[in-house]
């Protein structure tokens, strides 16, 4: 518990004093989020807004990790290798939007080759760790499921459908931070119960950094995370979950980023579908994901952050549920 304090003090202390200082050094590097045309119109206000600001969230993690290991003799090794390798690939995308003013920034081959590698080898790794393997916890269910072989590749779908997900989700002012930091919130609390010291330690990080930075990233933003915070905490959340055998229990305590992906997909699909067939592709939502169908409708952005919060409290509420009465 000491462990868990220490570290989410540490990370909300580095990540909001970092962003005291980083937001007026991206705004001079013109360090700033430019805005698709086919977004919603009123988001143009948003452009010009410092993005990149994932570097706090991700400087505020290490360091709390590293103070951490420190302190406590725990070894975060596995844990800062995997973090850091998704926040690097969000880094190289954001870089060549705002340095190479390329708004897609890598494309979706690029990005999702970088990721595979990250995935398969994160899989392999838990598979063959005694203390992991390729059992997964099953809500609601006493005993522990072993998927043998399909561990594999059910793995390194999570971990690609998560990833994305988050970065799905990152599209209001305070919706991808208020999010993970109730998801960051279940895997402190089931780190707790399973006493996994160490992804508690990480969890409670994840958790500090979502908060220092929602701090200037809640409405109206004064900075945005960019590719460098969202595939950073993407990362985390299914690292947490493939450590502690949870990766089923992200349908629940994120079922806010399977809404957001889900949509994402069907739209892309539906399209796709309809004009193949009729020759003029159609879509299901006004715009997705599906925050942007909610704001096209009329709701405002501040309401859909608060609903998608409120949301994902209580299936984080069901998921601590459905852990704990099977351990």
């Amino acid at each position: 518990m000491k462990t868990v304090s220490v570290v989410f003090i540490v990370s909300f202390v580095i990540t909001a004093g970092m962003l005291i200082w980083l937001i007026p050094v991206l705004r001079r590097a013109c360090f700033q989020q430019s805005i698709l045309e086919e977004g919603p119109r009123w988001h143009l206000s948003k452009a010009g807004t410092p993005t990149m600001g994932g570097i706090a969230i991700v400087s505020g993690v290490m360091i709390a990790l590293i103070i951490g290991a420190l302190i406590f003799k725990y070894s975060f090794l596995l844990l800062g290798v995997f973090f850091l390798y998704f926040a690097l690939i969000g880094f190289v995308d954001d870089y060549i939007k705002v340095i190479k003013k390329r708004n897609l920034g890598l494309n979706r081959i690029q990005k999702l080759i970088l990721q595979f590698v990250g995935a398969v080898a994160l899989a392999i790794y838990a598979a063959n760790d005694p203390s992991i393997g390729t059992v997964f916890y099953v809500p609601f269910y006493q005993n522990i499921a072993n998927f043998h072989w399909l561990y594999y590749p059910f793995t390194v779908f999570a971990i690609l459908g998560v990833v994305n997900a988050v970065n799905f989700t990152d599209g209001l002012d305070g919706l991808a931070s208020g999010v993970s930091a109730v998801v960051f919130l279940f895997f402190v609390a089931a780190a707790l119960v399973m006493s996994y010291v160490s992804a508690g330690a990480m969890a409670a990080a994840c958790l500090g950094a979502c908060l220092g930075f929602l701090i200037f990233n809640r409405y109206p933003a004064k900075v945005f995370m960019g590719d460098t915070g969202a595939m950073a905490l993407g990362g985390a959340v299914i690292l947490l979950a493939v450590v502690m055998r949870l990766q089923i229990f992200i349908l629940i305590t994120g079922a806010i980023y399977v809404l957001e992906a889900l949509s994402v997909v069907l739209q892309i699909n539906y399209f796709k579908y309809t004009r193949i067939k009729t020759g003029t592709g159609k879509r299901i939502f006004k715009m997705a994901p599906i925050h942007h169908h909610l704001e096209m409708s009329g709701m405002s952005e501040n309401n859909i952050v608060v609903l998608f919060t409120l949301i994902t409290i209580i299936t984080s509420a069901v998921a601590f549920i459905a852990l704990w009465v099977i351990v």
